[in-house]
């Protein structure tokens, strides 16, 4: 993963991995070990869904530009859809709790999105590929001034 995807995926991953350890803490406390380990799991799922998504849509972006927006649109559906599924397949389970674990995935859902988007909006991402040839060139022929006809 280029160093420019690798910054993106830190920048949403450890503000998801902090609030997911204050969720795990707070869980825990209010209802004991299996609370933290809902928790837990809640939120490497969520890190897990979400890296991935990044993953993929950094790879579609290169390889299938044209295809990049609505891309990025279904696969959002897709994670939230696949986490609304994971919140119904664990929700009678005993291994945890699965209100800790219904808040975890919620909790860092969010963090993970507005991280994601302060990232984007810090990023300097360039418009314009910078051409030096055309910038050498350019000085050395004047500009034409007035009309071509």
């Amino acid at each position: 993963m280029p160093s420019q995807d690798t910054r993106n995926l830190l920048q949403s991953a450890v503000p998801t991995a902090a609030v997911g350890a204050i969720v795990a803490i707070v869980s825990g406390v209010v209802a004991g070990g299996k609370g933290a380990l809902g928790a837990v799991v809640g939120t490497v799922v969520v890190i897990a869904f979400m890296g991935l998504g990044l993953y993929v849509l950094q790879r579609t972006a290169k390889s299938l530009p044209q295809l990049f927006q609505a891309m990025g649109m279904m696969l959002y559906v897709a994670q939230l859809l696949l986490l609304l599924i994971f919140m119904g397949l664990f929700k009678d389970t005993t291994l945890f709790n699965p209100k800790a674990f219904a808040a975890a995935l919620v909790v860092a859902t969010i963090t993970w999105m507005a991280a994601q988007a302060r990232a984007h909006m810090k990023a300097k991402i360039l418009y314009v590929e910078p051409d030096s040839e055309s910038d050498s060139s350019k000085k050395d022929k004047p500009e034409k001034s007035g009309s071509s006809t």
